[in-house]
């Protein structure tokens, strides 16, 4: 017998509550990102089941999006800025060296759990580009440097 995954009572609560509104997968779907931190592979056909929806359905619109994670994120989410002004002023070096730094890709998680890459296409912060966001902090003029200065005073901070 299968034992009940601990994040059921998480999905079936948001589920109840939001399920009867208009276009409710995407509010779902987030509601359950924001409570948990990724969306649960178990999660799916639970979802699918109360939408009237096939399971594949719900894993497409989860694997479109790429504001949606499978997994669990790290201690600390990266988001890297990739929109015309961060390129323009060296976004693409300062991605390189973040990838190797941490040693993973977009969408990946650090082997420690600390970090998390994502992309994110505008922070609104042009005027300093290239920009990030750690948390709820965001950094302009990012240079290998000064990525190197942070995520160091993170990991000392853990």
């Amino acid at each position: 017998m299968t034992q009940p995954s601990t994040t059921q009572p998480t999905v079936q609560d948001i589920i109840a509550a939001l399920k009867d509104k208009p276009g409710a997968l995407l509010p779902i779907l987030h509601g359950i990102q924001d409570a948990m931190g990724y969306i649960p592979s178990d999660s799916v056909p639970v979802i699918a089941k109360a939408l009237n929806l096939s399971r594949a359905e719900v894993h497409g619109v989860i694997s479109f999006y790429h504001y949606f994670r499978e997994t669990p994120p790290g201690k600390h989410t990266l988001h890297l800025c990739r929109a015309e002004s961060c390129q323009a002023m060296g976004a693409s070096k300062l991605e390189a060296h973040v990838k190797t730094k941490l040693g993973i890709d977009f969408h990946e998680t650090t082997t420690d759990g600390q970090f998390s890459l994502e992309p994110v296409y505008c922070l609104g912060n042009c005027a300093c580009s290239p920009a990030m966001q750690i948390g709820h902090d965001i950094y302009g003029r990012v240079s290998a440097d000064t990525f190197d200065q942070i995520i160091n005073e993170l990991e000392q901070s853990a």
